[in-house]
């Protein structure tokens, strides 16, 4: 389910939504390897202290926020706070079942 924060500009839900649709097509595409998809939807149980305000550079979010922004990016904040990184992971956690992976 898409999730917003209520101080989000227009522009920071966009980029949310972009990256909600394109890490829901990577979860379902066949050739994601399951344990991709695992590490993502671990990402997205971590809170926020436990990734102190990392970068992550996982391909399938860097390209998404990259197509989303029209910016070359390198990395990604990995901070729930982020649109493209809460965006990208809760469209992973909502295209898989929710008997997968202990969800």
């Amino acid at each position: 389910m898409q999730s917003y924060d209520d101080d989000w500009t227009d522009s920071q839900r966009a980029l949310y939504d972009e990256c909600y649709q394109a890490g829901g097509e990577w979860a379902d595409d066949p050739d994601t390897p399951s344990e991709d998809v695992q590490h993502v939807i671990n990402l997205g149980e971590a809170d926020d202290d436990t990734l102190a305000d990392a970068e992550i550079d996982f391909p399938p979010l860097v390209d998404a926020v990259t197509q989303a922004t029209g910016e070359n990016v390198t990395s990604v904040p990995a901070s729930h706070d982020d649109p493209g990184f809460r965006g990208f992971l809760d469209g992973v956690r909502d295209a898989v079942a929710d008997d997968t992976f202990g969800l």
